[in-house]
């Protein structure tokens, strides 16, 4: 029974999703709002669950495959608010464009439900299955639309990649299980401390570890798919797949390189600064060649990913603090930019090219507003949230003796800025490619303004966030 209460929203949310496909199944087409409001239900639940028990101090349960800790009950809040979110701008895209959509939101539960199995495994086998779990509801939703030559040419990319590092990262584990003997993340963090003869084929095994966590997040070289998924999937799922799921793969991170591997820090702070270096340099550059939006944010994305592990690989509380806040920031961020694109759409067109934005700022003076705040957040101008989420991680690394590294981000933080910049020149300065109004149902604007209006109060109040993250990563630590 301990167990149960442990896995009690794990268990809701599952049953949330399986009546969510059986809604759709057997009255979609009478009621097409059934599997929207079930799943919106099923979701308000589950973050009640998540509320009403913070344990101080880590529970385990299922033979110590299963952990509950504060950074795992954040990150898991987290990461339903933004779904529960993603569905409102999903709802508004499948009806202006009148398809079916309750197979998103059964797809997006299973999704979450592998994201918070994820974020809470305490085994090299659960963090398998969560991850197999949340990548084969993503390939999934990439494919949904099966009429568009982009969106399965996406999607067979994405698999085929995502396959390739699965295995890779399975290979890793099944190598660090032959040296260890163990797959439970507590008895691996004291068998590697203490396996100095061994240091060798760990940092093999490790090799391959990390280059699963990197492929999630989207870290250079193994971003090949992000550009191409993030074009071609529809808006609502590449908002998707760029936000909530970034919590998953930090969370997967931590649970990995702290939880498990905290004897081979050493090493991955290594691995970590050459990987941090690339994405920032690859995607701020190649972001500039972009003509297309969605394109445009995803080598954005790349980006922010780099300097999400900035904070990871001082190794101390306060970075991981400083990177969990980042994350957070991020994924509100490209929240919004997605749902902006959503908003601007039709029913025959994404809107997903810049010149759409093009004098955005007099056909809506609002919504030119809100996409402003997010590009400026995104290129790190204050007094934005992006720019604290920057700052903390800069000043972790600058505490680690990393100062060389801080000025390279601040450098690339530089070039980055030209393209959200040129956003803002092209909304404010050109001339409208459209003359209409912005047409969207009370709801969406609702949605978009609160989301914009967000990264602004928490630039203007970071406190609130950052306690709540420090106070999560603190008792984390291993020691």
């Amino acid at each position: 029974m301990n167990d149960i209460a442990l896995i009690l929203p794990e268990m809701t949310l599952l049953g949330f999703a399986c009546a969510v496909l059986l809604l759709d199944a057997f009255i979609g087409k009478r009621v097409p709002q059934a599997a929207f409001w079930c799943a919106m239900i099923g979701g308000l639940v589950v973050l009640a669950q998540l509320a009403s028990y913070v344990p101080e101090t880590a529970k385990f349960g299922f033979a110590g495959t299963f952990r509950v800790d504060v950074v795992g009950t954040v990150l898991k809040s987290f990461m339903v608010v933004l779904v529960l979110v993603s569905f409102f701008y999903a709802r508004e895209y499948f009806a202006k464009r009148e398809m079916p959509h309750g197979e998103h939101y059964s797809l997006a539960l299973f999704a979450t439900l592998g994201m918070m199995l994820l974020v809470s495994a305490n085994s090299l086998l659960t963090v398998y299955l969560g991850l197999e779990l949340l990548s084969l509801s993503m390939y999934a939703m990439v494919a949904t639309q099966r009429d568009s030559v982009m969106a399965s040419e996406a999607a067979m990319k994405y698999f085929v990649l995502g396959a390739l590092a699965s295995g890779m990262l399975l290979y890793g584990m099944s190598f660090l299980y032959g040296v260890t003997g163990t797959l439970d993340l507590s008895e691996l963090l004291i068998k590697v401390s203490v396996a100095e003869d061994k240091r060798l084929l760990l940092t093999f095994s490790l090799v391959f570890l990390l280059v699963g966590i990197s492929f999630k997040l989207g870290i250079v070289p193994f971003h090949m798919w992000v550009p191409d998924v993030y074009q071609g999937a529809a808006t609502p799922v590449t908002q998707f797949i760029g936000t909530a799921p970034k919590l998953a793969a930090f969370g997967m991170a931590m649970r990995l390189l702290v939880d498990g591997l905290w004897g081979l820090a050493e090493d991955w702070q290594q691995m970590l600064v050459i990987l941090a270096v690339l994405s920032m340099g690859v995607g701020n550059i190649l972001a500039i060649a972009q003509t297309n939006l969605k394109r445009m944010l995803a080598y954005s994305t790349i980006a922010h990913m780099g300097y999400l592990l900035l904070g990871m690989l001082s190794a101390t509380a306060s970075g991981y603090a400083a990177s969990m806040f980042y994350i957070t920031v991020y994924a509100l961020m490209s929240m919004g930019a997605f749902g902006l694109i959503i908003l601007l759409g039709s029913k025959t067109s994404e809107a997903d090219e810049l010149q759409d934005l093009a004098g955005l700022a007099r056909r809506s003076p609002w919504f030119g507003f809100i996409m402003l705040i997010l590009m400026f957040s995104m290129a790190g101008v204050p007094p934005f949230a992006g720019f604290w989420a920057k700052w903390f991680v800069l000043k972790e690394v600058v505490q680690a003796n990393y100062v060389w590294l801080a000025a390279v981000a601040v450098m690339f933080s530089l070039v980055g800025a030209f393209y959200y910049l040129r956003i803002i020149k092209l909304m404010y300065f050109d001339e409208p490619v459209r003359n209409q109004a912005v047409e969207a149902s009370q709801d969406l604007k609702l949605v978009l303004s609160v989301n914009g209006l967000a990264v602004l109060a928490l630039g203007l109040a970071p406190s609130a966030l950052m306690s709540v993250c420090v106070s999560a990563t603190l008792p984390y630590l291993p020691w």
